[in-house]
């Protein structure tokens, strides 16, 4: 028995279940999303190479540029505190206007595949400092572990595809380069250009395509790490419902102020119809209010003898009648009209409610 205990407990603590959208949201708050980085890189890397492809022109413009400064002006000036500064502020912004382009793609390029991955997210929780980030024992075992090993085989991968792609697209152009020496300086830094920027656009369509599995990988990854065992779900559901002692200790709290005002309504009752011991229906009539009358109050057994006992204490009249008290107990609710096929029994019932009461 002891034994089928412990698998029981076994079984319930291990994680087999999907996760449920609190869960999800809850990681999300901590930073834990599908995502992967490489898909990040490829498509930021992608996106130069086509801005390069693209802006060839513009960037071979602004590199003259700043080489016809540097030769034509600024190695022919004197050499100043002044000048110095001139020529420093001048190149720094021939570069920005140089890089700033390639660099601004690359940010947009990333932002894009980050959203696209994960949408907005803004998760303070995970860059707060813990102190078990700093553990060593817990370091060591995150290099040592699966995951680690994973990334390590990855990076292996992706060095050698693009060193295969570097050395395909070098020898199928080797005639090419094998004629540098002989072509001017301006054709063979446009052969070196373009060889870059072949080597580039496939060397990143092969990342982005290994940056794909990765993605299916890494998705794959954050769905086991957030399973749930059937203990979790209960927890779950429990925290999310409520304690079902502190649900039933606010729903008998809930009860017992209902109970309350009900009896609060009992002495401006007209009427109580008894059966006489077991049934108890406090009935008023103010057209003021409502067309017929209607339920102040109801109960059996003690409830019904409170209602009793109060009304008693109010001289508020008791009419007995069983098969009427039986009736309106099960088919009229508190504060609301009785049903139409016993408004003349309940008419007969006031009307003698209304001589005695003229009478005393």
């Amino acid at each position: 028995m002891k034994l089928l205990t412990l698998d029981l407990q076994y079984f319930a603590g291990e994680k087999t279940e999907k996760a449920t959208p609190k869960k999800r949201q809850d990681s999300r708050k901590k930073g834990q999303v599908a995502k992967s980085q490489d898909v990040t890189v490829a498509i930021g890397l992608f996106a130069v190479f086509l801005f390069l492809l693209s802006a060839g022109s513009y960037l071979k413009k602004s590199i003259l540029s700043i080489l016809q400064h540097s030769f034509q002006e600024y190695m022919l000036m004197e050499l100043t505190e002044a000048n110095v500064q001139r020529i420093f502020f001048e190149i720094m912004k021939e570069m920005a206007m140089l890089v700033g382009p390639i660099m601004l793609v690359g940010l947009i390029a990333g932002v894009a595949a980050n959203y696209f991955q994960v949408g907005f997210l803004f998760a303070p929780e995970s860059i707060q400092m813990k102190l078990e980030k700093i553990d060593p024992i817990k370091g060591f075992k995150r290099i040592f572990s699966l995951r680690s090993v994973v990334e390590f085989l990855k990076s292996i991968l992706k060095l050698s595809i693009v060193g295969v792609i570097t050395f395909l697209v070098l020898w199928s152009r080797m005639d090419e380069i094998l004629i540098l020496s002989q072509k001017t300086i301006g054709a063979a830094l446009a052969t070196l250009a373009d060889l870059t920027l072949q080597m580039g656009l496939f060397a990143a369509g092969a990342l982005l395509f290994l940056s794909l599995l990765d993605y299916l990988y890494q998705k794959y990854d954050f769905e086991k790490n957030i399973r749930m065992s059937k203990q979790d779900l209960k927890d779950e559901f429990k925290n999310s419902e409520g304690d079902p002692l502190i649900k039933s200790k606010i729903k008998q709290k809930q009860r017992e102020m209902a109970m309350r005002r009900m009896m609060q309504e009992v002495p401006n009752a007209d009427v109580i119809i008894t059966n006489p011991t077991h049934y108890a229906i406090a009935l008023k009539y103010d057209e003021k209010k409502l067309d017929a009358p209607f339920v102040v109050a109801k109960g059996v057994d003690y409830v019904a003898q409170k209602i009793k006992y109060i009304a008693k204490e109010n001289q508020v009249i008791m009419v007995e009648n069983r098969p009427l008290a039986r009736a309106l107990y099960s088919q009229a609710e508190i504060g609301a009209t009785i049903p139409e096929e016993f408004f003349k029994a309940v008419a007969e019932i006031l009307a003698y409610v209304y001589r005695t009461k003229n009478i005393i």
